[in-house]
């Protein structure tokens, strides 16, 4: 079993209906994707890679004193203390992600080294938000709604700016993975449109499709797209966002650049009605703030998402 891979420059050409067909059935059977030939110069994208592998190199020494370096070497330690115990159950390190990670933002600091680090990755967000606004019209017209409905929704009709940021990660390789199981944690994301730039020789991330894990194979300069919560409420439940994870890894160091478009914490969020739909067309999802459902989700980022929705229902 693999996640679709769909060519994007096909939406051009003779072919246009079958691959809005295709990314239709990423959206609603998968919730992830992989586009080939998305328009984003392989130029831009070898250099994305060497900034951003350039840049961890000035932070890995700092990883070694990080929080999940410090539980690891504490398990440790009480396990050595216990190594004579017949009795004693292996504890393992579960609440935590073995991940090295920083976000940018058009308004928060950047990492000043290497020196190409923001000219390149500037310019590497404007091309992947031209992607992600492409997606969202190709999305509405798979729906049925009017363009621009899901930036509508995201910027509360034009008044906010959507929020689009941009998680930087490494997960390095991890010296006890009978301890540590997973960079990432299970979970499914909270906003929009998301567009990964992963890693093209380390493996690790891991979709749950029909309740077996599914690896999201490594595909140089392809961009891995998912939907998040407020899509699947927008589309009224027809475009899911689907649980994924990342396994951690004992050699190689695995490079991650996710970029999230997501609505405006000002955004009103509720369920987009197509295109000559009935009036009485149930919705099964609540009206809500966005900023009010993130206040959830922050804290119930690693729990079933269901409930998320229940109690953001229940703040208005």
């Amino acid at each position: 079993m693999a996640i679709p891979v769909i060519d994007f420059s096909k939406l051009e050409g003779k072919e246009r209906a079958e691959t809005l067909a295709q990314i239709d059935n990423g959206c609603e059977q998968w919730g992830f994707f992989q586009l080939v030939n998305h328009g984003i110069p392989v130029e831009l994208l070898e250099r994305v890679k060497k900034v951003c592998t350039e840049s961890y190199r000035h932070r890995a020494e700092a990883f070694k004193a990080s929080r999940p370096v410090q539980l690891l070497d504490q398990l440790v330690r009480e396990e050595e203390e216990v190594a004579g115990d017949v009795n004693n159950n292996k504890k393992k390190l579960d609440d935590v992600d073995w991940e090295d990670v920083f976000v940018l933002q058009d308004d928060n600091q950047w990492p000043s080294h290497p020196p190409q680090f923001k000219e390149t990755m500037r310019e590497y967000r404007a091309e992947v938000k031209k992607l992600a606004e492409k997606l969202m019209e190709i999305m509405e017209e798979n729906l049925g709604l009017e363009k621009g409905t899901f930036k509508n929704k995201f910027t509360g009709n034009g008044e906010h700016e959507p929020f689009f940021g941009t998680k930087v990660s490494h997960y390095p390789p991890c010296p006890r993975l009978d301890l540590v199981e997973l960079g990432l944690r299970p979970h499914t994301d909270a906003g929009g449109v998301i567009l990964l730039f992963q890693d093209d020789r380390v493996g690790g991330l891991q979709i749950l499709k029909d309740g077996e894990w599914v690896d999201v194979q490594p595909l140089a300069n392809a961009i891995v797209i998912n939907t998040g919560d407020q899509i699947e409420v927008v589309s009224n439940g027809r475009y899911k966002s689907v649980w994924h994870r990342v396994l951690a890894t004992g050699n190689g160091n695995r490079r991650s650049i996710a970029s999230f478009y997501n609505p405006s914490v000002k955004a009103v969020i509720c369920p987009a009605s197509a295109a000559g739909a009935a009036a009485e067309t149930t919705t099964a999802y609540p009206e809500f703030l966005f900023g009010d459902y993130m206040d959830v989700y922050v804290k119930q980022k690693y729990m079933p998402k269901e409930p998320r929705f229940e109690a953001v229902k229940a703040i208005n």
